[in-house]
């Protein structure tokens, strides 16, 4: 897949099979759309290309997005769209002046003059150009005008779209993290880079990496405790992680530390991912430090059941 960051990087294709959206976490709905991009593009004989957009719009154009979270990073969004078995994805810088653009000014300088566009693959709600003015009738009314033909995406597709990306974000957040994973058609992830934090799990047998995402608009899931897999250094490995304030040891500041199991190698400085793949328990606060390590063990062989 050839990934282009900039408007002027992208050389017009003959027959481009062009679908469009935000794609936050590539989950089941958006893998639909793909597979109806890829018979399209295969039927055709030409080269599929999805474009998206970078800031997510919302950060550029709502009065609300302080707190919006996202399901994937550029990053993540990228490979999940590789193994989708995309051509050519464009990520387009989302300003407040693209914003601007007139429906007509997005088709033709974006659709035709950039992309090359000969069908475009959207669902009957599609909308694009200034204040959301463009939609699929419009397209439909004009495709004498523009050269383009439509590929329609049915409208329980679309539904279950909508459903699936506000359901998928309200799992994570009320810890229904395999609710999330049966969404998304994968173990919801996060990656981040091990700092050092106050070493108290060693000193009572149990040290956890601490995990510092960098990206502030990636979803953490609810406070709790988690059984994960962990990627590190090319192998993945059976853990738990507590996502929280620590309460018992009068933690300050959320963190999400990972406790590997049968792991004892210096991993301080190093890039690891973790995938959520069941809910152990809420994150509570205990008396004392003895109490805490009898319910990581508890923690523990809960985990290993479910792994």
């Amino acid at each position: 897949m050839k990934v282009y960051y900039n408007l002027a990087d992208f050389t017009p294709l003959n027959n481009a099979i062009v679908t469009s959206g935000t794609f936050d976490g590539v989950h089941l709905g958006h893998q639909k759309i793909l597979q109806i991009l890829r018979e399209t593009t295969a039927q055709s004989g030409g080269e599929s290309v999805v474009l998206t957009f970078w800031p997510h719009p919302r950060m550029v154009v709502s009065q609300d997005s302080q707190g919006l979270k996202l399901l994937s990073t550029v990053d993540e969004k990228i490979e999940l769209l590789e193994k989708q078995g995309v051509n050519h994805l464009l990520i387009v810088p989302f300003t407040r002046e693209f914003s601007e653009l007139s429906s007509e000014e997005y088709v033709q300088k974006i659709l035709i003059d950039t992309i090359g566009t000969k069908k475009l693959v959207i669902g009957y709600d599609h909308h694009f150009g200034r204040n959301r003015e463009g939609n699929f009738q419009y397209l439909e009314d004009n495709s004498d005008k523009f050269g383009i033909k439509l590929e329609e995406i049915s409208r329980q597709e679309i539904d279950n779209l909508v459903i699936s990306s506000t359901k998928i974000r309200e799992s994570l957040s009320e810890g229904h993290i395999k609710e999330a994973n049966d969404l998304l058609g994968r173990n919801y992830s996060f990656s981040g880079i091990v700092v050092k934090g106050r070493q108290l799990g060693r000193t009572i047998g149990f040290p956890t990496a601490n995990v510092q995402v960098s990206e502030p608009y990636k979803l953490i899931p609810a406070n709790g405790v988690y059984a994960v897999r962990t990627l590190v250094r090319g192998t993945w490995l059976n853990g738990i992680m507590n996502i929280g304030n620590r309460p018992t040891v009068d933690g300050i500041g959320r963190t999400q530390e990972v406790h590997i199991l049968d792991f004892t190698a210096d991993i301080y400085g190093e890039n690891i991912s973790v995938e959520l793949l069941d809910y152990i328990r809420p994150e509570q606060k205990f008396n004392g430090i003895e109490e805490l390590k009898t319910q990581i063990l508890k923690d523990k062989e809960k985990a290993i059941e479910m792994l």
